[in-house]
């Protein structure tokens, strides 16, 4: 079954030429005696004209028989300017059909009517389509580009085991019980967080993995279950100079992916004022409408919403919504149930039209209230107010969802613009109320600021770590840290999350071993493969860019995984099923 040429590189200097082209039917059309088919592979569709005397051998071909067919290049009269290969076509000499096709059970074609469930249980047929298949082309070209640079860049790659220890890292993991020790359980890794750490104290000074994640935690559009990270660590750089060399890879990622040249160094931004401007630790700042403060301005209102959240050392914030004083009530409770979603209690919402405040709420506020609010705002005729009070974060973050609701509803970016941010200095801990303890805010062997050191016992609340997020258009690509290289440090880290010596040594005593010998400082990063490539190919979802992900339901729709297993199986992993 040879080929001279692919079903994409054909054009007009080829005229005349006899070829030998392989491919999968996309398209009939018959013509009475005469039928043109569009012979499709990898590499693009090759129109095929078939006169009378070859029609009684296609007569059963349909979409999807396979077709080897030989012929000659002539000039198209009808050129195809969509098409590659549109100004020439093939007149066939000879077809071998070489495989046939039933009827599929969704149209192979970038414009497809099946639902998504379908489209992944035939994943294999769904992938045929050119517009699927463009998506790996480009992902593939992420994972190349990534990995060049890194490689003059003097990183060694280095594989880290699958089958690892159980060591809480933030979610939860999959467990894997051993047949061989009855009772014991290896986990699938979250991340290979130790072993890089592992390979710095090892004195490699710089590695990278193209490296498997697998962390229980529920889906949705941007996180899968199992899922691809590119792996960075490195020992004797501070944090400038893993952004700067992060910048220039991602500069270089731009340039031969998109054809874009961004600015570097790329900009960076405190958490506190990513929260504070934007509502959010990943903003998007492809958009304004940023959060506005009233905390100060409102501090004597009378109307209760803000009194209580005031007496509770809470804050207010608003955003400015620029010409939507006409939203629906409907469309004033989408935005309520959004921040409601994200910790606020409510939303208090105000238009200003006619050069007056209105509104259920307006009722509440005094004329100093108004004037503070028109002042604060800036307000104009047709504006939007939306206000939450309550705790910081909770505030911040309920905000955020809104912006970012009504940003998507309104179309206040486009996909094809790519604005990166830094973000820095997050809290080393986050307190849980509810739990009464500490927990990381990135991971436990995050290294806290130089400064605030002394602080890590005496008042923990305020210590910052020196972790770093890099952003794009409101996602997360990635993110990393200095780490902690001294033992006593470590070891205090461990005792501020609540871990009591003999659980620091069953879960890390291997870990906290080796930093007896000699640990270089040392950081890295790590970003998500599929997430770049979802937002570099456009797509919703990050399913779009895994050849062969899990649903919703964390089900694979294609192999029906998981399944049951049968007793004997069981058995020889001493497990019973619980009812």
């Amino acid at each position: 079954m040879k080929r001279t040429h692919n079903n994409g590189e054909l054009n007009i200097s080829y005229v005349n030429q006899e070829v030998k082209l392989i491919g999968w039917v996309s398209k009939r059309r018959n013509f009475g005696a005469m039928v043109f088919i569009d012979l499709r592979d990898r590499y693009g569709i090759t129109q095929i004209v078939v006169d009378e005397s070859l029609t009684e051998s296609i007569k059963d071909v349909r979409n999807e028989y396979i077709l080897q067919v030989s012929g000659t290049v002539m000039e198209r009269k009808d050129k195809n300017s969509k098409l590659a290969t549109g100004d020439i076509e093939v007149i066939a000499s000879t077809i071998v059909i070489v495989n046939t096709a039933e009827t599929t059970p969704l149209i192979i074609a970038d414009e497809t009517d099946a639902l998504e469930d379908t489209r992944l249980k035939y994943r294999y047929l769904d992938m045929r389509r050119p517009v699927i298949q463009e998506k790996f082309f480009i992902r593939h070209k992420i994972t190349k580009t990534m990995r060049d640079f890194l490689e003059e860049q003097d990183f060694i790659e280095v594989e880290t085991p699958i089958l690892t220890k159980s060591t809480p890292e933030g979610a939860r993991d999959y467990l894997v019980p051993s047949r061989v020790h009855a009772g014991e359980f290896y986990a699938l890794p979250q991340s290979p967080q130790l072993f890089k750490q592992l390979l710095m104290i090892s004195g490699f000074e710089r590695y990278y993995q193209v490296a498997r994640c697998f962390r229980d935690e529920d889906l949705r559009a941007d996180r899968q279950m199992e899922f691809t990270q590119v792996d960075i660590e490195t020992s004797f750089l501070d944090e400038e100079e893993i952004q700067d060399m992060v910048d220039k890879m991602f500069q270089k990622l731009m340039k031969e992916v998109k054809g874009i040249d961004i600015e570097v160094p790329i900009q960076k931004m405190k958490y506190q004022e990513a929260m504070e401007r934007y509502g959010s630790d990943k903003p998007d700042i492809r958009y304004t409408m940023e959060l506005q403060d009233l905390t100060t301005e409102l501090k004597n209102s009378e109307f209760q919403v803000f009194q209580n959240a005031l007496r509770a050392e809470g804050i207010i914030k608003a955003i400015k919504v620029s010409n939507k004083a006409e939203a629906s009530r409907k469309q004033i409770d989408q935005y309520t149930e959004e921040a409601k979603k994200n910790g606020a209690g409510g939303l208090v919402a105000l238009k200003y039209i006619n050069g007056a405040i209105e509104g259920s709420a307006a009722k509440f506020l005094s004329n100093e209230d108004m004037e503070a609010l028109k002042n604060t705002l800036a307000l104009k005729e047709n504006d939007l107010i939306l206000i939450a009070a309550g705790e910081w974060e909770n505030t911040c973050n309920a905000l955020g969802a809104v912006r970012s609701y009504i940003a998507k509803e309104n179309s206040y970016y486009s996909n094809s613009d790519y604005k990166f941010l830094w973000v820095t200095d997050f809290p080393l801990l986050e307190y849980s109320e509810a739990d009464e303890r500490f927990y990381a805010k990135h991971h436990p062997f995050t290294r806290p600021k130089e400064e605030d050191i002394p602080y890590l016992m005496t008042d923990p609340k305020r210590v910052k770590a020196c972790a770093y997020d890099l952003v794009l258009n409101g996602f997360e690509l990635g993110g990393g840290s200095l780490r902690i290289y001294n033992q006593e440090m470590q070891k205090q880290m461990f005792q501020l999350l609540g871990f009591t010596d003999s659980e620091i040594k069953e879960r890390f005593g291997f870990f906290i071993d080796a930093f007896q010998y000699g640990t270089p400082p040392h950081g890295g990063v790590a970003f998500g493969l599929d997430r770049i490539a979802m937002i570099l190919t456009e797509s919703d979802s990050l399913r779009d860019v895994i050849a062969y992900p899990k649903n919703a339901n964390a089900k694979c729709p294609l192999s029906d995984a998981p399944s049951a297993v049968s007793q004997a199986q069981l058995n020889e992993l001493f497990l019973s099923i619980k009812k």
